[in-house]
């Protein structure tokens, strides 16, 4: 064989190899390719502003899915300001402990914060209307009387078992109270309606008042409503009774031109009241 013969055969042989060579490479590269290239087989064929685009949308839904997922999705966390306000409306009755007052009754609302599980403080409005003693109306030479107080005070609450549908607390204060004691008497007044006639109605002849400072001691029981063990329920019927105080200033003298009457210092009384807190 010539060497020119030779060397024909030997460059159609490497040129043959070298096909062989480029197409397993390239076959191999087809069915080899991992998500670490950068798009899925859907991509294909996509430019690579649009694939980045994709990313980013992605990106963005799959932050804005932990945002919002992570609030209302069953991790929602309560909390803020308005979680920890709380409220209370009540009535009742309320039993004598001085000689200045008899038995009646009394209304309640409050609003206050939560401090802690344990403490709260509230702000309180009480109305207590009371009947007054014989000796008092007699004296006055009256024919009937009562006994009205206002407040505005503070007064912590602590709960003994706070996440228990049981619970009992502890609550106390102090602050402002206005009583007026006013006597009535029975009076002849017109009423008119389709036509007037003349009848008889009870009507204040005279009062005193004053305005000071008192406390008030008591505890109570409160059952949770509406749903199991636990802080995330705030609805609460309630019972109290407490010991109040009230610094009155004694009297001895005449309501209006009425007789003299004599009443001594303090005024102490026990509300037991019934209500509801949020």
């Amino acid at each position: 064989m010539s060497v020119s013969r030779w060397m024909s055969l030997t460059m159609r042989a490497s040129f043959v190899g070298c096909a062989v060579l480029l197409a397993s490479i390239a076959a191999s590269a087809q069915t080899t390719a991992t998500p670490e290239q950068g798009y899925s087989s859907s991509q294909a064929g996509m430019s690579p502003f649009t694939t980045f685009a994709l990313s980013e949308s992605g990106s963005a839904a799959a932050a804005e899915g932990g945002q919002y997922g992570g609030n209302y999705g069953g991790g929602e966390k309560r909390g803020g300001l308005l979680h920890k306000l709380t409220y209370e409306f009540g009535g009742g009755f309320n039993a004598p402990k001085s000689s200045s007052v008899t038995y009646g009754g009394n209304f309640t609302v409050g609003t206050g914060f939560k401090f802690n599980k344990y403490l709260s403080a509230l702000a309180e409005y009480q109305f207590i209307d009371a009947k007054l003693p014989g000796y008092l109306i007699a004296e006055a030479g009256a024919d009937g009387g009562h006994a009205h107080i206002w407040s505005f005070t503070i007064d912590p609450v602590v709960d003994l078992f706070p996440k228990a549908k049981n619970d009992f607390y502890i609550t106390g204060g102090g602050g402002f109270y206005r009583k007026v004691t006013s006597f009535t008497d029975v009076e002849e007044t017109e009423y008119c309606y389709y036509y007037c006639e003349v009848g008889t109605t009870s009507a204040v002849v005279g009062h005193f008042s004053s305005n000071q400072g008192g406390v008030n001691i008591g505890a109570g029981y409160q059952r949770r409503v509406g749903g199991d063990f636990g802080d995330s329920n705030h609805m609460r019927l309630f019972v109290e009774a407490r010991y109040l105080d009230l610094f009155t200033p004694a009297v001895i003298g005449s309501a209006n031109g009425l007789g003299v009457t004599t009443v001594n210092a303090d005024t102490k009384l026990i509300p037991v009241t019934f209500g509801v807190r949020f």
